[in-house]
């Protein structure tokens, strides 16, 4: 009995996915820190460089705004994580105070002759991450329970 894919081409020879390694050599696998941070009731994944909307936040543009609550820290093997981490900060630059999209809410009830329009922007703010920076000395409580 014949295998499928002779079936339809004799000259074919199964195909695996480990025959494409060939194809794709090896590169080297930079690892680049991040954080997860969180501010307005939200989490962001950040690295340096990156450009995120967050919720308003009070500061002009072309301030720097200091977010210190981290809840992870990865560069490479190194994790870290707390609720939030002591000493570690997040450092960003404003770039824009802006309105997100327009979102519309609309209610229909059918046969009713009821309906409403309702719909709103989000006001946001636009952060360029600067850098991240995590504190080396131990909480209180790890110090005493050693």
């Amino acid at each position: 009995m014949r295998q499928p894919h002779q079936l339809r081409f004799p000259f074919a020879k199964p195909v695996h996915l480990w025959d494409f390694a060939r194809l794709f050599p090896q590169r080297e696998i930079t690892h680049m820190a991040f954080a997860i941070i969180k501010t307005g009731g939200r989490q962001y994944r950040v690295a340096q460089g990156d450009t995120i909307d967050v919720d308003l936040l009070e500061a002009e543009p072309g301030k720097q705004v200091v977010i210190a609550d981290v809840l992870m820290h990865a560069d490479g093997d190194n994790v870290s994580h707390g609720a939030p981490i002591d000493g570690a900060k997040v450092t960003a630059e404003v770039v824009e105070q802006r309105k997100d999209k327009k979102v519309v809410a609309y209610k229909f009830r059918r046969r009713k002759g009821y309906h409403r329009t309702v719909g709103h922007r989000r006001k946001l703010t636009r952060l360029k991450i600067k850098s991240i920076s995590v504190g080396g000395k131990k909480s209180a409580k790890k110090e005493a329970a050693e």
